[in-house]
């Protein structure tokens, strides 16, 4: 069996500690002893301390859901009910609900919430990347910003919701994307009208690109380039 990686290791021992002392500096203390990494290499693991703690747990969580959908065939969902599976598969994954609470309570202060914004969008990123979104212009942000919003108050829904299954929770989710479909519907709608189409107002967003990187935030603003001759 191969060894752990020591990252890895220090994570899972703080797993235990999560919900006692949340993502703190003593969470991640006790995750050092326990998991006999040199504190030396502990700390150049997670130069930021509990906040690089934290977000290791989320991406870990990310990189299973990326995974599970790897292997799953959605090839006979409708994509609203693939983004909705992965929505839900995400949080099944995450287990126990206290060390995802600890974390919305840890992002929501203002010294992390930078941090918090990134993982949100780094999930919705990752979604929309194993569902084989290619998009390369200004859908690519209002794919990922509004899937964003989507998860993240499906996240503070699932933290409260006590009902058998979550069926409350998954409900609620597919409340949620159902209003999305329809937003999404009205701006085809709005792109294939006749004046809209003479007019082109929506040509000011031509010069955005999706970073040429993944990266956990948007990414730049590149000018047009002038048509050649030819085009």
């Amino acid at each position: 069996m191969d060894e752990q990686d020591p990252k890895d290791s220090i994570l899972s021992a703080a797993l235990g500690h999560v919900p006692f002392e949340g993502w703190s500096a003593i969470t991640l203390k006790a995750a050092i002893a326990e998991s006999g990494v040199a504190e030396g290499l502990a700390h150049a693991l997670f130069p930021r301390g509990a906040v690089d703690l934290a977000m290791a747990y989320h991406r870990r969580g990310d990189a299973q859901m990326v995974e599970e959908l790897a292997k799953a065939d959605l090839s006979a969902m409708r994509f609203r009910d693939r983004i909705a599976h992965a929505v839900r598969l995400r949080l099944e994954l995450a287990g126990d609900k206290e060390l995802v609470r600890r974390g919305t309570t840890f992002f929501s202060l203002p010294t992390h919430a930078v941090e918090g914004t990134k993982a949100i969008w780094g999930t919705a990123d990752a979604i929309w990347r194993a569902l084989g979104d290619t998009s390369d212009d200004v859908n690519w942000y209002t794919k990922r910003a509004t899937l964003s919003g989507v998860y993240g108050a499906t996240v503070l829904f699932w933290l409260g919701d006590d009902s058998p299954g979550h069926e409350n929770t998954w409900d609620f989710l597919d409340r949620r994307i159902e209003d999305v479909m329809r937003i999404e519907t009205a701006k085809a709608k709005f792109r294939d009208n006749a004046f809209v189409k003479a007019v082109n107002p929506l040509r000011i967003f031509a010069g955005i690109r999706s970073p040429r990187k993944p990266s956990d935030l948007p990414g730049g603003f590149h000018s047009p380039q002038p048509p050649t001759d030819g085009m």
